[in-house]
């Protein structure tokens, strides 16, 4: 049973930093490519940040270019979220996602899901 943990979020000030984890269980971790997704306040969901299996491959939406970097340790099947110059349209609750294999940034499962406010 695929299992995805979020965990990391908080209160930050604006320009501050965070950094968001989730553990993964359930499924060979270094088979999969995992993303980052996000829902602020009345949005929709939005795609954040992706990374191959290994490691060697990163993308992100530009509204997170430059500030926030996506990595994982397979060893430790957890993939992370640094993020840096936060901004208060930062704030939403922000999932992590396994990517179904073969598609671009299709999420296959998620988990529950950790906060992140960024006050101005």
């Amino acid at each position: 049973q695929v299992h995805l943990v979020e965990s990391g979020g908080d209160l930050v000030q604006s320009g501050g930093s965070l950094r968001l984890s989730c553990a993964a269980s359930g499924f060979p971790f270094n088979v999969y490519g995992m993303m980052w997704y996000r829902q602020g306040p009345e949005k929709e969901r939005e795609w954040v940040a992706t990374i191959n299996n290994l490691g060697t491959g990163t993308s992100y939406a530009d509204s997170v270019k430059g500030r926030f970097t996506i990595s994982r340790d397979n060893g430790k099947n957890t993939v992370f979220l640094q993020m840096s110059s936060l901004k208060p349209d930062d704030t939403a609750v922000y999932y992590c996602s396994r990517r179904q294999i073969g598609s671009l940034n299709r999420a296959e499962y998620w988990g529950q899901g950790t906060q992140v406010t960024v006050s101005s």
